[in-house]
């Protein structure tokens, strides 16, 4: 029996409105405009995942619970810089930065103390890491089979894109070709030892975050994917599989109706862009987002303005049609975000999802002559700058060439002049300031646990089979060398608790370090 669904008033709610329309502007149905499954968020909400992580394992793992307990439905999880550039926490480079903007991970040690009290066969993890995806993957792996899972179930995603790294945020380690080769190499494991696991969580919002538009985090953002397909093809493996573990990472800003037009113009463009490659699966097809509301949008002027930024980027992250969904805190311009600020972001997305009437029907918006239109110029105009990209090589070469940089960093100058010369209103920063604007309570991180990891270290160091673990780095240095499949040998490494320093330095003495 079809789920009914009323208003308040009572008036039934029909699962899709639409004039009649050819079958491929049906959702569920390619190219996926209206989005990827016929009946949306009326069976099912989006997972409402919650960004968390910092100082030490210890700390982040209360975070998850305390998360968890108001209604998470799947945990994300934040590393420090460190972490995500392939350093030990008592290594010189770590100094200052240990615990900072996510917890510190050396160590499989390290990895069951952040997951203690949580079956990673039950739980949905997203890790926002790039240049050591492969480590923190194959610690997770490590980890869940200790725990006795079955592989098979295990669920998550690694954002694992590196090519974003080199274009707009920096936290790279290895020249583009090594790097592109250890995405290829967990293209291939996971299909077929964690075939829930999404191996690339293909990343705009970065690209938006160091300054981009709307139509360039869609245009650089689906030229990288075309990349990992590409880079996959020539390695052998089978669109049709690894394509449907893909999964993409966009931005949510302010201006609700192109947001929404970006997110039903990305379906349909990469149905298109994968089609052209090969895939005959709709599955591998689809286009799968989490989104993020705007870091960047967030003012540390009259931070409580910033539930209301939140809210409106959570509108257009559900009817544009996202998979999962972070909300920031009001106080994120500030520090990490409080409990406080962290509760009442989570509650924005509940309040969006079960009080709102957005999940009653499939993409609210269609049909609105604003919002088609929109939609169909965001693609034309992302279209091009695909082309130009594709003119010069594909987006490895564009990187390398310096074109989307340049292009990221034109949108930044631009959209700052206008601030500052008043053309954008910020609200609480250049109108309507506030005289007396008094700052709330910030989180704040002990730097003292750089310390306390770095004892954890030495201990561990000290307990371990220090042969055995020496041998697994010298068969990673030595299988770099060849066509060998990593994945295997890191799972080993780790298992065997080599560090995260250690396992990068293996590498390291092989690839060499890129310089931008």
């Amino acid at each position: 029996m079809e789920k009914i669904i009323q208003t308040d008033s009572g008036i039934i709610i029909d699962p899709l409105y639409t004039q009649p329309v050819p079958m491929d502007e049906q959702p569920g149905i390619f190219p996926f405009t209206r989005g990827i499954h016929a009946s949306m968020y009326r069976d099912k909400l989006w997972t409402m995942r919650q960004y968390a992580g910092f100082s030490t394992a210890e700390e982040s793992n209360k975070r998850y619970h305390y998360l968890l307990s108001q209604g998470v439905m799947g945990l994300s999880v934040a590393f420090d810089l460190p972490t995500q550039i392939g350093y030990d926490s008592d290594h010189a480079m770590s100094e200052g930065e240990v615990g900072k903007v996510g917890v510190a991970i050396d160590s499989l040690d390290d990895m069951e103390i952040l997951f203690k009290g949580i079956s990673l066969e039950q739980i949905s993890t997203s890790m926002t890491i790039n240049a050591t995806g492969f480590i923190l993957l194959a610690l997770y792996i490590a980890l869940a089979k200790k725990q006795g899972a079955d592989l098979k179930k295990i669920s998550g995603t690694i954002q694992n894109d590196i090519l974003k790294e080199y274009a707009a945020r920096g936290t790279f380690i290895y020249p583009p070709k090594p790097s592109m080769r250890l995405i290829t190499d967990i293209f291939d494991y996971c299909s077929r030892e964690v075939p829930k696991w999404n191996t690339i969580s293909i990343s705009g919002y970065h690209i938006r975050e160091a300054g981009a538009n709307a139509v360039q985090e869609l245009a650089f953002t689906l030229s990288n994917g075309k990349a990992y397909l590409k880079a996959a093809l020539e390695k052998g493996l089978d669109i049709n599989v690894f394509a449907k573990r893909l999964s993409f990472f966009f931005n949510a800003h302010n201006h609700l109706f192109e947001e929404v037009a970006k997110f039903r113009a990305a379906r349909r463009m990469w149905a298109h862009i994968t089609k052209e490659l090969g895939a005959t699966d709709p599955k591998a097809q689809m286009l799968r987002f989490h989104t993020q509301t705007g870091g960047s949008t967030l003012t540390a002027q009259q931070p409580h303005n910033n539930i209301v930024r939140v809210a409106i980027q959570t509108l257009a992250a559900t009817m544009g049609g996202t998979q999962s969904l972070h909300t920031n805190g009001y106080d994120e311009a500030l520090s990490l975000p409080t409990e406080e600020a962290a509760r009442i972001a989570l509650r924005t997305q509940q309040i969006v999802g079960y009080e709102s009437g957005v999940a009653d029907t499939v993409d609210p918006l269609a049909g609105s002559y604003y919002v088609e239109a929109l939609t169909n110029e965001v693609e034309n105009r992302a279209w091009d700058l695909i082309h130009k990209i594709d003119a010069m090589g594909g987006a490895v070469s564009a990187i390398e060439q310096g074109f989307i940089q340049d292009e990221i960093a034109r949108s930044a100058y631009k959209y700052q002049q206008e601030v500052e010369n008043n053309e954008k209103i910020i609200v609480g920063v250049n109108k309507f300031v506030a005289a007396d604007n008094q700052p709330p309570e910030v989180f704040r991180i002990d730097d003292s646990i750089r310390q306390m990891q770095s004892d954890r270290l030495k201990a561990l160091r000290a307990r371990r089979d220090n042969d055995a673990a020496e041998q697994c780095l010298q068969r990673i240095r030595e299988a770099a060398q060849t066509t060998e499949n990593l994945m295997p040998l890191v799972v080993t490494a780790v298992e065997n608790y080599c560090t995260l320093g250690e396992i990068a330095d293996a590498l390291r003495q092989v690839w060499g370090e890129y310089k931008a």
